[in-house]
């Protein structure tokens, strides 16, 4: 098995492309897998090699093979609000065959992005509400890796920013409330920073975590 290799599934997103040098500079070696060719050279300038494979057509098969030596596979793709059948198909379908890949690859180590309230929304908004497919697709795709046997973390930022990552975060209760007095926001530069901490420490393991950007380090907040 190759020694520090990540797979980022959804590896040209913005929190992928923020996230790939941080494992670099950890000393990992990533993959990210991408929709399109031309999206080769922002993954290469990210520090990451890219494999193009397509999360929606993609069989377990093709990613098991993708996932092939990796310590950990990283789920941070996301239809960006498309239809409600392309956001079932990428956010959860996508997402639990890549769950099964990770198992057949011997991968146990599996880092899924999902958001704040993501265990509670299907069950206060309408299903007629447009952001229902993607709390539905993300609640559901979050319940099947539970169920499994990996070595999971499911990490739940709020609403997403482009504001510079300050390393220092709020954690939030299952409902979303978060601990200190801070907006329900989280940049993805921080997202991408506890990603790569979760995956270089083992924090986390079999936990969801949700937060926002706040005063506590991260790995402060993640000691317990």
């Amino acid at each position: 098995m190759a020694e520090k290799k990540a797979v980022i599934v959804g590896g040209h997103g913005k929190i992928a492309l923020l996230s790939a040098p941080k494992l670099a500079e950890a000393g990992w070696s990533v993959d990210s897998l991408i929709r399109k060719p031309e999206q080769s050279a922002d993954v290469e300038a990210a520090q990451a090699t890219p494999v193009v494979l397509d999360i929606e057509t993609a069989t377990v098969e093709d990613l098991q093979a993708a996932f092939a030596g990796a310590a950990a596979v990283v789920f941070s793709a996301g239809a960006g609000g498309g239809s409600p059948e392309r956001t079932h198909a990428v956010d959860y379908e996508g997402a639990v065959r890549s769950m099964d890949a990770a198992r057949a690859a011997g991968v146990e180590r599996f880092v899924i992005v999902s958001y704040s309230r993501a265990g509670v929304d299907v069950d206060s908004l309408s299903e007629d509400d447009s952001f229902y497919p993607y709390a539905k697709a993300k609640h559901d795709a979050d319940a099947r890796l539970k169920e499994t046997e990996l070595d999971y973390t499911i990490l739940g930022p709020g609403m997403l920013t482009l504001e510079p990552g300050t390393g220092r975060i709020a954690l939030a209760d299952a409902q979303g409330e978060p601990e200190q007095d801070v907006k329900k926001e989280t940049s993805r530069d921080n997202v991408a920073a506890v990603i790569a901490y979760v995956l270089d420490s083992g924090a986390a393991s079999r936990r969801t975590v949700n937060f926002y950007d706040g005063d506590t380090p991260i790995a402060e907040a993640l000691a317990e």
